[in-house]
């Protein structure tokens, strides 16, 4: 399907080992950037952005085959992935509304990402959407039934997927639900804007809009204190190289392995999306700025990748080999009464965004 300066390309991927046919979707703007992603997970599986001389190069990082996103070994690497119901961590389980709810258990005592059947294991059903002169864009929905994976209500999720000349690639989550529930939804991609399997991001330079951190305990649970990231290696208020602090002597990197941790992002949330991060690669010039409406983000460089996984290239993943951004609301929510709530009730629609804006630096 193509239409004027934009192109929508849908393909069949493959199938699942219970028979279930996965798509390929192609989105392009007239510049040439270009979006792929799959129906399974919704995973995002390339990322095509050009460098300061025009180049292009895949800045995602991601498996090569349908079997690989499908039964990738543990610990799951989410690559590209929509994660829900819950992104991030649950200690284990939570009460709402008098009642006690106990989650599938991926993660030691917590519930990581969804649980052991996340959302990134899921075929979404997807849509083309009609088409406009601003931007090309696909939907993606899902049911997830009272009771998945330990969460209460019928949630159903729709996801849009959008592309637009400005160079910005849009995520827009919406939810809605028959039953009280907690809701908080995200993207699992990671970034290198070096290229797909061209070494560490930490020569990368990182801006956080964020001054405030939330500290966890030793099982990665946030503690409940929303601590100044002044004077601490959480600090990226000024842009900064990614490598310089993470081998700090800091409890909260040993605990991490790294940074995984959840950032407030600063300003008032509003259903206007304002900056959390800027990331920029000096040799490529290549460079994103991220925009969303969500109160945190968590930061994520790899740490749990050793080397074990071969990514589209077909070189190992190791370590600081991409940083993923997670927009989100904060982990442990529904344990944490002094976090922004993430209550979901019957009438009311969860309804969030993230734009990725890509451009280049002379």
């Amino acid at each position: 399907m193509a239409r004027g300066q934009f192109s929508i390309q849908e393909q069949e991927y493959g199938k699942t080992s219970g028979g279930e046919i996965v798509k390929e979707f192609t989105l392009r703007n007239a510049k040439g950037i270009e979006v792929k992603f799959l129906t399974f997970g919704g995973a995002i599986t390339s990322l095509l952005i050009p460098d300061n001389k025009g180049h292009f190069e895949n800045v995602v990082l991601g498996f090569s085959t349908l079997e690989q996103y499908e039964n990738d070994p543990g610990p799951r690497p989410y690559f590209g992935a929509l994660i829900g119901r819950y992104g991030n961590r649950i200690a284990g389980k939570f009460s709402l509304e008098g009642k006690s709810y106990n989650l599938s258990l991926n993660e030691n005592s917590n519930c990581l990402h969804g649980g052991k059947i996340g959302f990134d294991k899921r075929v979404w059903q997807a849509e083309i959407l009609p088409q406009d002169d601003q931007q090309v864009s696909v939907s993606l929905s899902l049911l997830s039934e009272d009771g998945d994976q330990g969460f209460p209500g019928n949630l159903s999720v729709r996801v849009i997927y959008s592309l637009n000349n400005n160079d910005e690639f849009t995520i827009h989550y919406q939810a809605q639900t028959d039953k009280t529930t907690v809701v908080n939804l995200t993207n699992h991609s990671y970034i290198n804007l070096s290229g797909e399997g061209n070494g560490s991001i930490e020569n990368h330079s990182l801006q956080l809009f964020c001054s405030h951190y939330t500290p966890v305990d030793q099982n990665m649970i946030p503690t409940g204190e929303i601590a100044p990231v002044a004077n601490t290696p959480m600090d990226f208020r000024a842009s900064t190289h990614i490598g310089t602090n993470i081998r700090d002597n800091f409890e909260q990197l040993y605990r991490a392995i790294g940074y995984d941790h959840n950032w407030v992002v600063d300003g008032k949330v509003s259903k206007e999306v304002r900056p959390a991060a800027k990331l920029v690669h000096a040799a490529s010039g290549r460079k994103l700025d991220l925009y969303t409406t969500l109160p945190g983000m968590q930061v994520y460089t790899g740490n749990a990748l050793k080397g074990n996984l071969k990514g589209y290239s077909g070189k190992a993943y190791r370590q600081c080999e991409g940083i993923a951004f997670e927009p989100q609301y904060y982990p442990d929510s529904p344990n944490q009464p002094n976090f922004p709530s993430t209550i979901l009730k019957p009438g009311e629609v969860y309804d969030q965004k993230t734009v990725y804006h890509f451009s280049v630096v002379e």
